[in-house]
């Protein structure tokens, strides 16, 4: 992704903005649904966090990293989304069934992987393989941006890769 899009999106280009959009909307949702674990909460939280990419560009300092000030932005406001659920006490319910895999057009296997995915791996597990696997990031970035040590990264990485290889071959027999 081009650090320019941003760039560009602080001093007012929405056709910045919309090819942003077009260019990781799928890696954001995908990462804010590992967090929520529900789909329309997940979209809204997507929208939130393109508008505040919107009115935040101008102060992006360039990095090299456009998509990890993204992703923090979403892990953000999807940790404010479930921190506000809790203190309501509205339980928030798991909801994959909604989620979409490439771009908002599901496929009948990715979904059933994608699905699978999200019950058995653990919520650190599942961002860590939406990261790396779908926005294609490096585990030394995803240690930063969960603020975990890059060795927890990996062998997290390596274990939720064994429970998805386990579980597609438990369910191919």
């Amino acid at each position: 992704m081009d650090e320019g899009l941003i760039l560009r999106i602080a001093v007012d280009d929405r056709q910045a903005l919309e090819i942003l959009y077009r260019e990781t909307s799928t890696s954001v949702y995908g990462f804010v649904l590992s967090i929520v674990r529900n789909s329309h909460i997940a979209e809204d939280i997507m929208q939130e966090t393109y508008l505040k990419i919107y009115t935040s560009a101008k102060g992006y300092r360039p990095q090299g990293k456009p998509l990890a000030w993204m992703l923090t932005i979403a892990r953000n406001l999807s940790l404010m989304k479930l921190r506000e659920k809790e203190a309501s006490n509205i339980p928030l319910e798991p909801d994959w069934g909604a989620a979409r895999t490439d771009g908002g057009h599901e496929k009948t296997l990715d979904r059933m992987v994608l699905e699978t995915a999200m019950q058995i791996l653990s919520d650190e597990e599942r961002q860590i393989m939406i990261l790396h696997d779908v926005s294609g990031m490096k585990h030394r970035e995803i240690a930063d941006i969960m603020s975990i040590p890059l060795p927890t990264v990996l062998s997290k990485y390596r274990r939720a890769l064994s429970k998805l290889r386990k579980q597609i071959k438990g369910e191919t027999r």
